[in-house]
């Protein structure tokens, strides 16, 4: 049984990039965790193979954007598809926001985004573990169903009165 099997449910997010020249990319994560109140720093595991993994690497910034249950189906094409060869924000009808002090975009369809700097980079076993400082938050929405995964296709649903 995978790990993911065994811990779960993990929030979805979209982690947005931009590498050196300036192009961007969207990826889908649910290896993501709060790691600090204050100031606040969140982590994400990447594999190195992936394309945000290089973007990354290279330009030491990146943006985490919460998925609501609405943003199933966009979060499943951003997962689908490497963003060496596909557009996935146009792909997924992602709109992107500009951000005030990273380059990569946020995601204006997500409730919450995070500008993140890279505090930390270290690999353990098949992923690395990347740490960012948050500099900058968008709250659009306070009260919305996070969007849950387990693994592979199967994201549980959250009961909130």
């Amino acid at each position: 049984m995978r790990i993911s099997e065994q811990l779960f449910p993990r929030p979805v997010v979209l982690i947005t990039t931009v590498d050196k020249d300036g192009k961007s990319n969207v990826m889908t994560a649910s290896f993501v965790m709060p790691v600090s109140f204050s100031p606040k720093y969140v982590a994400v595991a990447i594999a190195p193979s992936r394309y945000t993994f290089k973007n990354i690497s290279e330009v030491k910034e990146f943006g985490v954007n919460v998925c609501s249950e609405e943003m199933l189906e966009m979060a499943k094409l951003c997962g689908s598809y490497s963003g060496r060869e596909v557009d996935k924000f146009e792909l997924a009808n992602l709109e992107k926001e500009s951000s005030v002090k990273i380059r990569a975009p946020l995601i204006k369809n997500s409730p919450i985004s995070f500008e993140c700097v890279v505090e930390e980079m270290k690999e353990f076993g098949d992923h690395w573990l990347v740490v960012g400082r948050v500099v900058r938050e968008v709250v659009r929405k306070e009260r919305f169903k996070p969007l849950l995964h387990k693994s592979g296709g199967t994201f549980p649903k959250l009961k909130i009165d």
